[in-house]
């Protein structure tokens, strides 16, 4: 910082000359420069912000005095010191008056004193304050350089600027989640809490600077018009210039890193999904190229590989551009689910709300846990995103090779497809012996014989429901749910006993069955699944 004119009288220097401020009022001006003149006319010479030293010869006449004073406050004059002794014997006695009217501080040195002896020490102390300004930018530029080119990860850039400007760091996204945080030593729970409420009630500025209610340092993240973020000091830091300038580095390097990261991801993912292709069509028919090409792009070596499948039932959006996105968004929170349970895989967008993957399995420990626990948290990370309302995962039968495995994707796909049209339940994921009969009539559903079937067993309810409603239709449905079982069906509809048994004798006049009868219970229950699955295809 420059000093002030209050901090140059206090030299010892200046002290010598027994100084007395004349008027002027503010001595707290910053000095940019000393500068020696007896010139009477300084307008041309000097910027603004300079300290003028004089013997007072350009005062000593009545008629210049008031000029000279005026110029060197149009000038932009930091301060006038006028030695007496040379030219004035004493101060004028409208100096004073003068100097108050154009508010330029003017002080008067009773003694003589050595004027380079100032303009050396307080230029001495201008130029290492500008020595440390330059010094200080360039650590910072040195640091943040070194963390982009080392693809430093969130944490890491706001620990590096927070360990600069000597203060807690928040960065936070703009919903105002914190993203990342550096408490450099103060209490996590007292830097963060309510921290959303807080961030709402400090207005949100496209540069540096301090603003909202508890006077936060402040400064946005990413290319103008498209910020994502924002960088928070909390507590304000000992220099607010200083930590600027370390804010707007970091904010450059956060930026840097979104889009390398960005751009990473997206190559890596293009390469992932071209390989898991190459595999499952069998066009890698070496099991060491595959794995070498597979471990190459983030698949870690493993006993066993298994090969799964997320299926998602989902709104889907008109807006191409927001389909696309939001398939993006399910790839990104699959990627992050793996990552967080310390798994790896290799993971393949193969159709809208579907994503395969080739699992790495554990060293250690179970297969059926860690896969448990991946499945799990795909769930949960799936089921946040807006617009998805079911989530199913399919799991094929794993293999040492990595060509089997990938081999088995057909398997998951078909096991998460039916399973998706089950009943939401528990089960983290499905294998093939959960889907069994659903698992048969999802392959076929398509073939007309087995919908011509479908038709022919229900048509006589079909046509009922067509007429009078969906109540006999449930019935039936409810009544092979239960396995035919009268008692538990009468309880489940809160019907009685006769009133039960008259409904589902006009049921069997509809469908000309016997429904005591299990071949015919069979039919139609098979019936009902090939009417359900050829529904959800279309």
């Amino acid at each position: 910082m420059q000093p002030t004119i209050a901090q140059i009288l206090t030299l010892p220097v200046l002290r010598a000359g027994l100084p007395e401020v004349l008027g002027g009022g503010n001595l707290e001006r910053p000095v940019r420069w000393v500068h020696i003149s007896d010139v009477a006319d300084l307008t041309d010479l000097l910027q603004g912000g300079e300290l003028v030293l004089t013997t007072g010869q350009p005062l000593a006449d009545e008629d210049t005095r008031a000029r000279y004073l005026v110029g060197l406050a149009k000038a932009g004059a930091a301060g006038l010191v006028v030695e007496l002794g040379t030219h004035l014997v004493s101060a004028p006695p409208d100096l004073a008056a003068k100097a108050d009217e154009l508010e330029l501080p003017v002080v008067a040195l009773h003694r003589q004193i050595r004027f380079v002896e100032v303009t050396e020490e307080v230029h001495r102390s201008i130029v290492a304050e500008q020595y440390e300004e330059v010094a200080f930018a360039r650590h910072v530029h040195e640091v943040f350089t070194d963390l982009s080119m080392k693809r430093a990860a969130l944490s890491e850039i706001v620990d590096s600027v927070a360990e600069i400007v000597g203060a807690p760091i928040v960065l936070e996204d703009l919903n105002h989640q914190v993203l990342a945080f550096a408490a450099h030593g103060h209490p996590t729970s007292e830097l963060l809490a309510t921290w959303e409420r807080r961030s709402r009630l400090t207005p949100v500025s496209s540069y540096t600077d301090i603003v909202g209610p508890e006077s936060w340092l402040t400064t946005p993240v990413g290319p103008h018009r498209q910020e994502w973020g924002r960088l928070v000091v909390p507590y304000p830091p000992e220099s607010a210039i200083r930590a600027g300038t370390a804010l707007e580095r970091a904010a450059q390097a956060l930026a840097l890193h979104r889009m390398v990261e960005q751009d990473r991801t997206a190559l890596e993912q293009r390469a992932q999904s071209g390989l898991v292709d190459e595999l499952r069509r069998g066009r890698i028919p070496d099991e060491a190229e595959a794995t070498a090409r597979a471990h190459a792009l983030g698949l870690r070596p493993a006993l066993k590989y298994v090969p799964m499948t997320v299926r998602v039932s989902e709104t889907i959006s008109a807006d191409q551009v927001l389909a696309q996105r939001h398939q993006v968004g399910m790839l990104d929170a699959v990627r992050h689910a793996v990552r967080s349970t310390l798994h790896t895989a290799l993971t393949a967008n193969s159709r809208p709300g579907q994503i395969d993957l080739l699992l790495s399995g554990p060293h250690i420990g179970s297969l059926e846990d860690s896969v448990t626990e991946v499945c799990l948290g795909l769930r949960a990370a799936l089921m946040r995103l807006d617009g998805v309302s079911h989530c199913a995962i399919g799991v094929g039968p794993e293999s040492t090779r990595l060509l089997d495995a990938a081999s088995g994707l057909d398997d998951s796909e078909h096991i998460a497809e039916v399973a998706l049209s089950l009943p939401q339940g528990d089960k983290p994921f499905h294998r093939a012996t959960d889907i069994r009969l659903r698992g048969l009539i999802a392959l076929i559903r398509d073939d007309p014989r087995v919908q011509a079937f479908a038709e022919t067993e229900l048509r006589g309810l079909l046509e009922h429901r067509t007429r009078y409603g969906d109540d006999a239709f449930d019935l039936v449905r409810t009544f092979l749910e239960v396995g035919g079982n009268k008692t538990e069906l009468a309880k489940r509809l809160h019907l009685s006993r006769p009133t039960l048994y008259a409904k589902l004798a006009a049921i069997e006049r509809i469908l000309g069955v016997d429904l005591d009868d299990a071949e015919s219970r069979t039919s139609l229950h098979a019936a009902m699944l090939i009417l359900d699955a050829t529904k959800r295809r279309a």
